[in-house]
């Protein structure tokens, strides 16, 4: 049977090595698992208040499908949070509930992208940019976040990468794969560009409470007439991944993105809704504890400087502290033993069951490089590392 063309480039690495390790597994072998960034897996659980939301709302029959934007509430609560970050005005209005960013970043680029349209993404970067880009056959367009400046982008080579085809600006701070936090000067000139342009800037925030260095700056509050989307959610700060909830907030103070929010509306009401239990969640989530948040990043700061200290430790490896998130994406040396780095992170996972992820599957700029997260408890952490360390060693 005939596949649609669309998907022949379609590639995520994160799942796909992770498919191998599962079968590794399956056949007996101990897996090391820093591949993925999902803070439920390795023990940093839903919070109570937040699961018996969810629970009362099932038992109390919150199952049928919701308003398709999202429960209005809900939508109340992330205008206000919004608000209060950019130090601007949000209203529901702005505000579309998503099953995750996912979801989030295809309805946009199902609004902007026509055939062999552009949108510039950062490189390295989260994989879903670019393939959703190709789906609704665009083009991916790399600017470079250079390693030898903390993973800083170059807003001089942002504007010369811009032509009449593109369609945004793609801003991931902090950032995944890297753990770079965009300096408010660059964030600044991005959005001075994408004004220069007529375009808007689409800011992933979804790791804003992720903070170890300085502090989180909103895309929005720096902006005056640049429409900034911005998605966000509650998978990785209300350690609610598998519940696939987040949003799309616009920040829109001349309505020029009113067109493409109604397009999306449209899209949303064809898919129904998001997860309407989940959405009671987050509600709890918004207006319950935040102490939680707090204490996991004082232990994901522990956790950052071990990883980091072990790393600088193997000289075939360089590693850059990373300001938010919770990944790090150390450089490797190959000397000789691997031709890449997926070749490299096959052979680490064969031989020792250590699994991270190859640094090319986000993007060009991710090459020779391997992408892994903190977020295992230290006694995993400690053993996974000490073969790591091993397997260099076993090369010299």
């Amino acid at each position: 049977m005939r596949v649609a063309r669309r998907l022949e480039s379609f590639e995520y690495a994160i799942r796909e090595i992770k498919a191998v390790a599962s079968e590794l597994e399956r056949k007996g072998k101990r897996i090391y698992n820093f591949s993925i960034g999902d803070p439920p897996a390795y023990g940093f659980t839903t919070p109570e208040h937040i699961k018996a939301a969810i629970k009362k709302a099932i038992s109390e029959d919150y199952n049928f499908y919701i308003d398709s934007l999202g429960d209005p509430e809900l939508r109340e609560l992330v205008a206000k949070k919004e608000s209060q970050k950019a130090k601007s005005t949000f209203t529901s209005d702005d505000v579309l509930i998503t099953s995750g960013v996912s979801e989030g970043i295809f309805f946009a680029d199902a609004a902007l992208v026509e055939p062999n349209d552009e949108i510039l993404i950062p490189g390295p970067s989260y994989p879903p940019f670019s393939s959703y880009v190709k789906f609704f056959g665009g083009r991916p367009v790399e600017y470079a976040l250079d390693s030898s400046q903390e993973w800083q982008p170059d807003p001089d080579e942002i504007r010369k990468l811009i032509t009449n085809r593109t369609r945004a600006i793609v801003i991931i701070s902090p950032n995944n794969p890297t753990g770079a936090m965009y300096s408010k000067k660059n964030l600044q000139a991005i959005i001075n560009i994408a004004g220069e342009h007529d375009i808007p800037v689409i800011s992933d925030e979804i790791y804003e409470k992720f903070v170890y260095e300085g502090s989180f700056i909103s895309t929005a509050s720096l902006s005056k007439d640049v429409p900034v989307i911005i998605f966000c959610g509650f998978s990785k700060t209300y350690r609610m991944t598998g519940l696939r909830l987040g949003y799309i907030a616009y920040h829109d103070q001349e309505g020029k993105l009113e067109e493409m929010k109604e397009a999306i509306k449209k899209m949303a009401r064809i898919r129904l809704c998001a997860n309407a239990p989940a959405q009671k969640g987050a509600i709890a989530a918004l207006t319950g504890p935040q102490d939680h948040i707090d204490k996991m990043i004082s232990e994901l700061l522990v956790r950052r400087d071990y990883c980091c200290d072990l790393l600088e430790d193997i000289p075939q490896i360089q590693c850059h502290k990373s300001k938010g998130a919770f990944y790090l994406f150390p450089k490797i040396k190959y000397q000789g033993r691997w031709k890449n780095d997926k070749e490299f992170a096959l052979d680490l996972l064969n031989k020792t069951g250590v699994l991270v992820v190859y640094g090319s599957g986000f993007g060009e700029h991710g090459k020779d490089h391997f992408r892994m997260v903190f977020l295992p408890p230290m006694d995993e952490i400690k053993a996974g590392l000490e073969r790591l360390s091993s397997f260099f060693k076993q090369g010299k």
